[in-house]
């Protein structure tokens, strides 16, 4: 009996340990992963906390895109912090030793009691561009696995370790390529001395003075398209100063514009990056600085387009859609060699019928067209799908295939049908006897639809070329979805209904698709009156044409 009470003690003994053990190997796994997870909390709270106070940009990333070396421990790292202004990189333990040992771009010069008209280089050690020259010895630079060789964050000079010398680190900065486009912080210093003072005569301050100086100002819509606005804020930080950069997300264009004022008359050349909804809202803004009494500082407009159709930086020569193939240094390069033309913009008023004229009618600026039927439609609901579930159209390719299967399904439905018995139609005061149509179109720009220059069509008969500054509208009609899709592939031509200088337009019955500049919305009966409103100043390049045959009728 002994030995069996001794027996179930060791039993009940190694099933305790047994059960303890298994706790501890449940357990253990359990507590080191969520002590992880507190940590990984903590620190990134205080990561989060750092850049909040931070004068750097930061951004944090998991893996950087080339060998990179923490600027100052001088280790390998994988991940970590950038500064998207000046480019100093760093591991997360040397953060907040980098953020107090390194100064970043600075937007304006600080403790001088006069304001200088020059400022030193400002380097930057380790991390210099691939591909990259000594301004010394002409030999590439970056070429060993440490941290080594400057840049200079203004000038975008390298220059090697060994050749960096006293003279280079005190000599003044000449801001490189681009000095002709960027602000220098010595330059909005001294401006600022003169506004507190109340002077106006800006023409002796350094560069005001200089012939050739065209500020540029980066105006950029995070949202649009492939969202690659993020990325190119970043880029045109590093180049020029951060203060010329403006994320519309954050900043009306309204507000981004009052810079002009800073600024040299007639001299400001602005990069829209965005859709062509960006850019309307844009002119939009320069329109109010109009109203304003600030006409002298109105800039002029280029596009880097980011959007869906494009269709306004296609006529102006600026390419149907960026995608990241044409490097930053390039895009302002172009923006310096364009050649300022005028875009003409219109003022759509609808006015319903009834209601004994009680209801204000709605008033649109035009850009680029107004359509009614069935592209309208499929921008009706393309727009109305991307209301309910907006996170599914960041790409254009998934954009333009949603338009696709909207313009399929009005082929079988055919929703817009017998158009031509529904409304009126007056060119500059003539009424025009319609055909049977399902669309009319009302074009200011040459190009329609992503890419298809409608009123030319195939150019099988002499019309003369669209233009977008001379002052009239091309009307052509369309007889369905699937002609507006043989016309785009250029099967087939418009039915052109003619030019003008006023359009009107009478819906008389039922409810229609209605859009203006891609912007749609469901219209019952009304008078529509399509009237010149302005002239926008806007930037032409002749290198980016979609159709090379077309090139001849946007020149001057």
């Amino acid at each position: 009996a002994g030995m069996e009470g001794s027996g179930d003690a060791s039993r009940a003994g190694a099933d305790w340990r047994l059960a303890l053990w298994t706790l501890c190997s449940v357990l253990l796994p359990v507590l080191i992963t969520a002590w992880c997870s507190f940590q990984r909390s903590r620190r990134q709270l205080l990561i989060r906390d750092i850049f909040r106070k931070s004068k750097h940009d930061w951004h944090y990333t998991d893996l950087f895109g080339q060998p990179s070396y923490c600027s100052v421990c001088a280790q390998h790292i994988l991940r970590g912090a950038f500064c998207g202004c000046c480019g100093l990189r760093v591991g997360e333990r040397c953060l907040k030793k980098a953020d107090q040992r390194f100064l970043c771009k600075e937007i304006t010069m600080r403790g001088t009691a006069e304001a200088p008209s020059s400022m030193p280089h400002h380097w930057i050690r380790g991390n210099v561009p691939l591909c990259s020259c000594c301004v010394v010895c002409k030999q590439q630079c970056g070429t060993q696995p440490k941290l080594c060789d400057y840049r200079c964050v203004w000038c975008q000079y390298t220059v090697h370790d060994e050749c960096m010398v006293d003279c280079l680190r005190t000599e003044d900065c000449t801001f490189g390529e681009f000095k002709d486009l960027i602000i220098p912080p010595y330059y909005l210093s001294a401006i600022n001395q003169m506004r507190k003072e109340k002077r106006t005569s800006y023409e002796k301050v350094v560069p005001y003075c200089r012939k050739h100086w065209m500020p540029v100002m980066v105006l950029a819509n995070t949202r649009s398209g492939n969202n690659m606005g993020e990325t190119l804020l970043g880029e045109f930080k590093m180049l020029l100063n951060p203060v010329q950069v403006f994320d519309l997300s954050k900043i009306a264009p309204a507000k981004a514009l009052q810079l002009c004022t800073w600024l040299p008359c007639n001299a400001v050349r602005v990069l829209v990056c965005g859709g062509d909804g960006t850019v309307g809202w844009v002119l939009d803004a320069i329109d109010e600085m109009k109203i304003k009494g600030q006409e002298r500082y109105i800039p002029q407009v280029a596009i880097l387009p980011l959007g869906t159709g494009n269709d306004l930086s296609n006529t102006l020569g600026w390419g149907a859609g960026y995608a990241g193939e044409v490097p930053v240094e390039q895009i302002l390069r172009n923006v310096m060699e364009a050649d300022g033309i005028k875009l003409d913009r219109w003022k759509v008023q609808v006015t319903n019928k009834g209601y004994y004229n009680l209801r204000k009618p709605k008033v649109f600026t035009m850009n680029n067209y107004f359509s009614i039927g069935p592209d309208a439609l499929m921008a009706l609901n393309f727009h109305a799908h991307r209301e309910k579930t907006p996170s599914l159209f960041s790409s254009r390719i998934i954009n333009k295939a949603v338009y696709f299967f909207y313009g399929t399904k009005d082929c079988l439905v055919q929703e817009c049908k017998d158009l031509n018995k529904k409304v009126e139609l007056e060119l500059d005061g003539e009424r025009i006897e319609l055909p049977n149509l399902e669309g009319i179109i009302v074009l200011n720009i040459g190009y329609w639809g992503g890419g298809c220059r409608l009123w030319e069509g195939m150019g099988d008969e002499p019309y003369p070329l669209a233009r977008h500054d001379d002052g009239l509208l091309e009307v052509v009609g369309v007889h369905g979805s699937f002609h507006c899709a043989q016309i785009q592939v250029k099967l087939a031509n418009p039915v052109r209904l003619g030019q003008a200088h006023t359009v009107r337009l009478i819906l008389k019955s039922s409810k229609m698709p209605m859009q203006v500049d891609g912007e749609p919305w469901a219209q019952g009966p009304c008078t529509v009156t399509i009237t010149h409103k302005t002239h926008a100043l806007m930037l032409y390049h002749s290198g980016e044409q979609t159709d090379d045959d077309d090139a001849s009728s946007l020149s001057e």
